[in-house]
């Protein structure tokens, strides 16, 4: 069992009050990490923190910023298998998926290492006679970064990494299903030589975690906010960040789409499709959730997709498996209703569909129509919907019948049609010839409708992280009307 403090001004400490919290193992039920359970005082210490660090890493250069984030990248790559093995046994994780986070949240605190350069701004022509005015770019202060447990290194690194290479100081929320994970990022960053405060890091219980959020929103310190986790929490958080006037970037649920057009290469779309649907078995926010098939091709791709899906081992994530174990019970059994409610509707069940505890082979459901739930719930676990369409009309409005707008794919051999298509999919990401999950740390990620709004990486995270100030500088006389 794993013990996990709170780190605040670059001290382990417990909770105020001493209590903690504790995340079971899913496959074995044994407790798998012990946590402080902050309380609504430790969050504000945790953002007092932050602020009282803020004004000297702020006006830090930007190669020391750099130097530190490079730092910590290798640090973080050093401690690969301390989170392979807090992944394995807080949230059920395979090797490797945990070591695919690790390799690629280095990546990203390389990437925001490289921005901490680039975070310019621009002189713009003034009517003012002997004016220059500029368009400045300044760190804002502290930020909140909200992070989930499915994709724990990469998102959680994802919501701090580019704050710190802009100068702002972070208090990060841990996700309750997996702080010990997410604590290790801490320690890692620390390592690297943050200065005490640049990062804090709060854990708490579920039933703490309303009352610690609206204590950290609210603080006067904090003045953005970043959470990647499920729509139904991320409409409270818009709407308390909103009540509060802070600005909130966020990244939500989706139910993307893999479209395959009749002349679609079937071989490369089930390779796609595959990973898309059962990587990190299904529990990723890109997760290809629907397979909109234009019928002419249909029968050819399901018998090879499903051919491709009971190869797949599935088992105890300890053992040589591409399936390992869903994050909880209550998640396995949401999926076998929704299944169950799919075939009771009429859908077939042309790959997998059983269940070992919260173990399930990859599951594909065949003949899927809106009558029924799976149609238009995100199901966050290993089971993929087949749509039938006939043409790309119906693909594009099929695609589009969701409340959600993350990622998509387009799987054609004619490229102009498929950027057609691509252009007129309402999401965020789209991909063409290629899956539904694809993440690197330089693109613009983020989606639309109920899977959020702004974006993390490359630029248009610092747009997100910096405030854009407008500042003049009157070089010689200027003329008044009176």
């Amino acid at each position: 069992m794993k013990h996990v403090n709170l780190m605040i001004d670059a001290r382990e400490v417990a909770a105020s009050d001493g209590r903690t919290f504790d995340r079971l193992d899913p496959m074995t039920g044994a407790i798998a990490s012990r946590a402080a359970a902050a309380g609504t005082a430790d969050a504000r210490a945790a953002a007092d923190a932050a602020a009282a660090a803020f004004p000297a890493w702020s006006t830090t250069g930007p190669n020391e910023r750099r130097a530190k984030l490079l730092a910590a990248a290798a640090a973080l790559e050093a401690r690969a298998e301390d989170f392979v093995q807090a992944m394995l046994t807080e949230i059920g994780a395979t090797r490797g998926w945990a070591m695919f986070n690790v390799s690629l949240a280095a990546g990203m605190l390389r990437e925001a290492g490289a921005m901490t350069t680039q975070i310019t701004g621009d002189v713009i022509p003034s009517d003012k006679p002997n004016n220059l005015a500029l368009a400045v770019r300044q760190p804002v202060g502290v930020i909140l970064g909200i992070a989930p447990w499915n994709a724990p290194v990469i998102l959680g690194v994802r919501a701090l990494a580019m704050p710190l290479a802009c100068g702002n100081t972070v208090v990060f929320k841990a996700s309750e299903l997996c702080p010990a994970t997410h604590q290790l990022i801490g320690a890692v960053l620390n390592e690297a030589g943050l200065p005490p405060g640049v990062l804090n890091v709060v854990t708490n219980a579920p039933a703490d975690a309303p009352a610690v959020v609206e204590a950290l929103i609210a603080h006067p310190a904090v003045k953005r906010v970043n959470f990647t986790g499920s729509t139904r929490v991320g409409r409270i958080i818009a709407e308390t960040a909103a009540r509060h006037l802070k600005p909130a970037l966020l990244e939500l649920g989706g139910k993307a789409p893999l479209v395959i057009l009749d002349d679609a290469d079937l071989d490369e779309a089930v390779k796609a499709a595959a990973f898309g649907a059962f990587m990190n078995q299904g529990q990723i926010c890109m997760s290809t959730e629907r397979i909109v098939v234009d019928a002419k091709v249909a029968d050819a791709f399901v018998a090879k997709f499903a051919a491709k899906a009971k190869s797949l081992p599935s088992g105890d994530p300890r053992g040589q498996v591409v399936l390992g174990s869903l994050v909880s019970t209550a998640a396995a059994d949401r999926v076998v209703e929704l299944i169950g409610d799919a075939t009771a509707k009429g859908a077939h069940i042309a790959a997998g569909g059983t269940r070992e505890g919260t173990v399930m082979p990859a599951t594909i459901v065949d003949h899927v129509t809106p009558a029924m739930r799976i149609y238009g719930e995100e199901s966050f676990g290993p089971v993929v919907s087949v749509v039938r369409v006939g043409g790309d009309e119906e693909a594009i409005r099929v695609a589009n019948d969701t409340e959600y707008g993350l990622s998509s794919a387009v799987f054609s051999r004619d490229i102009g049609r498929a950027l057609g298509v691509a252009k007129r999919i309402e999401a965020g990401i789209c991909h063409i010839n290629a899956p539904t999950v694809h993440d690197e740390a330089q693109m613009p990620f983020g989606g639309m409708k109920a899977s959020g709004y702004g974006r993390f990486g490359g630029t248009a995270a610092v747009d997100a992280f910096t405030e854009l100030r407008w500042i003049t500088i009157q070089t010689g006389p200027r003329p008044y009307p009176f």
